[in-house]
C-alpha cells in the first residue's frame, strides 16, 4: 500500500530562469561552465499561464512560489506576477531572490500582488558576503556595494509591508558559521523571518566534501545557549521548523533535509524554467517534459492527467526518500532546477 503525505500537494515552485547574478558557492562550483537553455525554451508567460489554469490548478495547486536562478533577471517579471496573483484561483504566491535588484522592484511587485517574499542573506559581512556569491555582478561593482544592494533591497522590502520577510541563510562551516548569533539577532527589534538552512551536496559537491555540513540542533543549541528557544509560527508553505528568541518580533525557522527528514511532509512539486516538472528536488525520476509536450499540441487534458498520475505517485516518492536516505541520480545545479 502506498503511504499517504502528511500534506495535500498543493504548492508549485516555478523558476523563471535558470540564469542568476551571483554565482553562490553552495549552488555551483567557482569558474563553473553551465549549459543554461536558450530563452527560446524557457516557457514563455503564456505558457506558465495556460499551464497554471488548464494543468495546475484543476489538480488542486493553489499556492506558487516564483523561483530562479534569480526571478527578477526575468522579463516583464511584475507583469507576470500580477497575473498569477490575479488567478481567482491563486490563494498564496510567494517570490524567492537574492534581492540585488529589489531595491527598485520591491513596490511594483507588492502593487501587483506579491505579498510574501524571500531573500537570500548568508552574511552580514560584506567580504564573506563576496565569498559566497563568488563571480561577477553586473557593472562590476565593488565589494560593500554588493552586500549593500542586497540590504537596501532587504529594506525597501520590509518599507513596503512584505509580510512576512524571510532571510534564508545556508550555513557552512568555516565561511559563515560565527555569524550565526548575529543573523538570529535580525529577529529581535523586526518582524523578520532568519532561516538558517543546512547546506546540501546539491551544485558544489566538491566544496560539500571540504567543509561538510552543521546540523539544525547544533545551531538551535548555539541560539538557545545565547538567548532562549521557544515555539514560534509563521505563515508559509514549506517544510522550516519555527522557533521563535523569547520576546523578539520575529521568529527563526530551521530547515533541514540532511539531519531532519522532512520528505513525509514534502508539499511540493517544481517546475524548471525550461518546463521540466519533477516530483523531488533531489531526485530527477519521474519528470515530465511539459514544454515539449505542449509546443507538440499534446491535449491540456492529457498533460493534465500526466500531471495527476505524477501527483499520485509523489507520496511513494516521498515515502522511499526518507526511507532510503538516498538521493537519485541529478546532472543540474540548484540554480538550473529552480532553488
Amino acid at each position: 500500500m502506498s503511504p499517504q503525505t502528511a500534506n495535500p500537494i498543493d504548492y508549485l515552485r516555478i523558476s523563471l530562469i535558470d540564469r542568476c547574478n551571483f554565482q553562490c558557492v553552495y549552488c555551483m562550483p567557482e569558474g563553473a561552465d553551465l549549459q543554461y537553455a536558450l530563452k527560446e525554451n524557457w516557457l514563455s508567460h503564456d505558457e506558465i499561464l495556460q499551464l497554471l489554469s488548464e494543468v495546475f490548478i484543476p489538480l488542486g495547486f493553489t499556492r506558487f512560489r516564483l523561483t530562479g536562478g534569480e526571478p527578477l533577471l526575468r522579463p516583464g517579471v511584475v507583469e507576470l506576477v500580477e497575473a498569477i496573483a490575479h488567478l481567482p484561483q491563486t490563494q498564496d504566491l510567494a517570490m524567492t531572490t537574492n534581492g540585488f535588484l529589489l531595491e527598485k522592484l520591491a513596490q511594483p511587485l507588492y502593487d501587483a500582488g506579491l505579498r510574501r517574499i524571500n531573500i537570500s542573506l548568508d552574511s552580514l559581512n560584506a567580504e564573506t558576503f563576496q565569498k559566497i556569491i563568488g563571480g561577477r555582478v553586473s557593472g562590476g561593482k565593488a565589494t560593500p556595494t554588493r552586500w549593500q544592494e542586497v540590504w537596501q533591497g532587504i529594506q525597501a522590502a520590509h518599507r513596503v509591508g512584505f509580510s512576512p520577510l524571510k532571510l534564508n541563510v545556508v550555513v557552512i562551516p568555516g565561511i559563515n558559521d560565527d555569524e550565526v548569533l548575529d543573523l538570529a539577532a535580525l529577529t529581535l527589534d523586526q518582524e523578520w523571518h532568519v532561516r538558517f538552512i543546512e547546506f546540501m551536496p546539491i551544485g558544489n559537491d566538491s566544496l560539500f566534501g571540504q567543509k561538510g555540513w552543521i546540523d539544525s540542533e547544533a545551531i538551535r543549541a548555539q541560539i538557545a545557549q545565547r538567548w532562549g528557544l521557544e515555539a514560534g509560527a509563521v505563515k508559509g508553505n514549506g517544510p522550516a521548523d519555527v522557533f521563535q528568541i523569547p520576546g523578539a518580533k520575529g521568529t527563526l525557522g530551521f530547515i533541514s533535509q540532511m539531519s531532519e527528514c522532512f520528505c513525509d511532509r514534502c508539499n511540493r512539486m517544481r517546475l524548471s524554467a525550461d518546463g521540466l516538472l519533477r516530483p523531488c528536488l533531489l531526485n530527477e525520476s519521474g519528470q515530465i517534459d511539459l514544454r515539449t509536450s505542449l509546443r507538440a499540441g499534446v491535449p491540456l487534458s492529457d498533460l493534465r492527467a500526466q500531471v495527476g498520475a505524477l501527483v499520485g505517485q509523489k507520496p511513494d516518492i516521498n515515502f522511499k526518500m526518507r526511507e532510503s536516505g538516498v538521493t537519485g541520480a541529478y546532472s543540474r545545479t540548484m540554480s538550473q532546477i529552480g532553488g
